[in-house]
């Protein structure tokens, strides 16, 4: 007997009926707000020397999250720093959540910081409890980087445009 995923797709409508959709919030600002997530998660990741996959499986929790869940109920930037504390835990990284929040708190304003209440750190861990019900303790993402890499090395010819064809395709993986 396999073990089941419980990853999915979502579907064309369930992209754009989101949460934050049905409560008032139009697609361009929700768009803004899911990049400003995953840019500040890139942020944080980079500047606490975490792997791509630690990153990205950050990413992929801030955006199951927000499937579920309206930017309105929940400030980005904490759901942020609660992703990739949550995925350094689910790739074997971890890192202190003492220190997370001390890299939030020098990339974000004074005013944008007050969203993590009195008590920064405290906020991230209850918050983390609500990211792991909502992903339904589903901490299996696969990344396409391994697959990347993989071919890469199957690809033929001159060997500096073969490098120059994976980095722009692990660029375009980085986008958003």
């Amino acid at each position: 007997m396999g073990i089941k995923k419980m990853w999915r797709y979502y579907e064309r409508e369930e992209l754009i009926n989101t949460p934050s959709f049905k409560d008032g919030i139009d697609a361009k600002t929700e768009f803004r707000y899911r990049s400003e997530g995953v840019k500040f998660i890139r942020f944080i990741g980079a500047k606490m020397d975490l792997g791509y996959n630690t990153i990205a499986t950050g990413v992929v929790f801030f955006h199951r999250f927000y499937m579920a869940h309206s930017f309105k109920d929940f400030p980005r930037y904490v759901t942020a720093c609660s992703s990739l504390f949550l995925a350094g835990k689910a790739e074997e990284t971890p890192k202190r959540c003492k220190d997370l929040v001390e890299a939030a708190k020098s990339l974000l304003t004074e005013d944008v910081f007050k969203t993590f209440g009195d008590n920064a750190k405290e906020e991230v861990m209850t918050f983390e409890k609500v990211l792991l019900k909502t992903i339904n303790f589903e901490f299996s993402v696969e990344h396409p980087y391994k697959f990347l890499l993989k071919y890469g090395k199957y690809l033929r010819g001159d060997k500096a445009k073969v490098e120059k064809v994976v980095q722009r395709a692990w660029n375009f993986m980085n986008d958003r």
